[in-house]
């Protein structure tokens, strides 16, 4: 999305969120067998393994569709899911489970793996969500220049309160001024560990170089010293008509 676009679907207020409460149903499979040559069986058939663990429980191997985990995470704006899993095979077959992390497969971005850490209705957990800046700053338009320092950010909060991201309204910005952490506002029950004082995003000026200006100083003292040459010419060629 881009910056007019997301600041075109804020209505009212500088800073919001969107929360993921509704969460996606994602089904899978109990695996039994382990190993590098298991793990490139399944995922040459289309599957990917993975491993649930957390909230005081077993932990379980289980096998998902590369393609389903793929729909879900194409298009969204973190890998940090709250999804609930239904595994076949599995002592508990509903689970209610935060994508933990994600690996890729470095030369075709595949999925190779997947963690699931599980959790539980009433306790809280920590995330990570993108930060995202919304709008285009005043500072710009005067020709000012975007730092995004910060583009994630870690939240705590119960499972039902996590939000897929946090995004940061920078249209009143100016030239040299900066939206810290503490100017987010914060859903309803979720708290941000970093300190307040951490810069977000500013609007640094943009400084002519010191090039243009020592090549415009060149330009003149070789027109300079042109010209001197010159005189000289005109001199001496004065010089000896006088005595002649």
């Amino acid at each position: 999305m881009e910056l007019g676009e997301a600041s075109e679907a804020l209505e009212g207020g500088d800073l919001r969120s969107k929360d993921m409460s509704k969460n996606t149903t994602l089904q899978a499979t109990k695996r039994e067998g382990s190993g590098t040559g298991v793990a490139k069986r399944l995922r040459r058939s289309g599957v990917v393994p993975g491993v649930v663990y957390g909230a005081q429980q077993d932990n379980y191997s289980i096998q998902l569709s590369s393609k389903d985990l793929s729909d879900l995470l194409h298009g969204s704006t973190t890998d940090n899911l709250l999804v609930n899993l239904q595994i076949e095979g599995a002592k508990e077959k509903d689970k209610m489970a935060l994508i933990q992390a994600v690996q890729h497969d470095p030369l075709t971005g595949a999925i190779i793996h997947v963690d699931f850490h599980a959790v539980k209705a009433g306790e809280k957990i920590n995330a990570t969500v993108p930060l995202l800046l919304v709008g285009t700053a005043e500072g710009v338009q005067l020709g000012g220049l975007m730092d995004h320092q910060l583009h994630t950010i870690d939240v705590h909060c119960l499972p039902e309160h996590l939000p897929s991201q946090l995004e940061v309204d920078v249209t009143s910005l100016q030239i040299g001024e900066a939206a810290h952490v503490s100017d987010i506002v914060l859903p309803e029950g979720v708290e941000v560990p970093l300190d307040g004082d951490v810069v977000v995003a500013l609007i640094q000026e943009i400084r002519a170089g010191k090039d243009t200006t020592a090549g415009e100083g060149d330009a003149g003292g070789e027109a300079g010293a042109e010209g001197a040459l010159a005189g000289e010419g005109d001199g001496g060629g004065a010089g000896e008509k006088s005595d002649g």
